[in-house]
């Protein structure tokens, strides 16, 4: 993989443990060569594994709304801005840009944007792996739920594997790193979403 796209908070919250992650999961992506691909702002634990990767000599593409860049959340700082006309065009490039998807703790956003990808992988419209930080535990709710979506016949058991997961971010990329996408019938084509 020679681009990550990693999904965060726009805010840090209130356990160090997140910074420390994004700040763990930088590092490890400049050392393993490795473009961040994110949504471009400068706060939150966005702007903490951009300014990490910036800071040990790595990549980062970010992606961003112009309504947030006239309100001055981009950040400057980085390899490449690319400013998009809306938050659907920055979900699409960076899908595009990116080799796989890793999802740091966040809120809505966070949550809505690798629910996109996973659902476009369920469909077969790509075969990047997906996985989470559970950083603190912090997804051990929503991995329940899939577990339990999957109890109750609402989600296959070969598309909750697509989920993979650890909280330590060497394990995850070794893990995105070995996956092997199960070949998947295509159930509509890009040009159809």
């Amino acid at each position: 993989m020679r681009r990550i796209c990693v999904f965060c908070g726009s805010s840090a919250g209130n356990d160090l443990a997140f910074r420390q992650a994004a700040q763990a999961l930088g590092q490890a992506l400049v050392q393993q060569n490795i473009t961040l691909v994110y949504g471009g702002g400068n706060i939150g634990l966005m702007g903490v594994i951009a300014d990490q990767v910036m800071r040990a000599g790595g990549q980062a593409i970010g992606v961003i709304p112009r309504q947030l860049v006239e309100k001055e959340l981009a950040h400057q700082g980085i390899t490449e801005l690319r400013i998009v006309g809306s938050m659907h065009e920055r979900k699409a490039l960076m899908a595009d840009l990116a080799e796989g998807f890793i999802a740091l703790p966040g809120g809505y956003g966070t949550v809505e944007e690798f629910s996109e990808v996973l659902t476009w992988g369920q469909l077969g419209l790509h075969s990047k792996p997906m996985g989470m930080l559970n950083v603190s535990g912090y997804f051990d709710h929503l991995l329940r739920f899939l577990d339990h979506a999957v109890e109750v016949r609402l989600l296959n058991a070969e598309h909750r594997r697509l989920v993979l997961e650890s909280d330590r971010v060497e394990v995850l990329l070794q893990r995105m790193a070995d996956w092997q996408a199960t070949p998947t019938a295509r159930w509509i084509q890009p040009d159809e979403t």
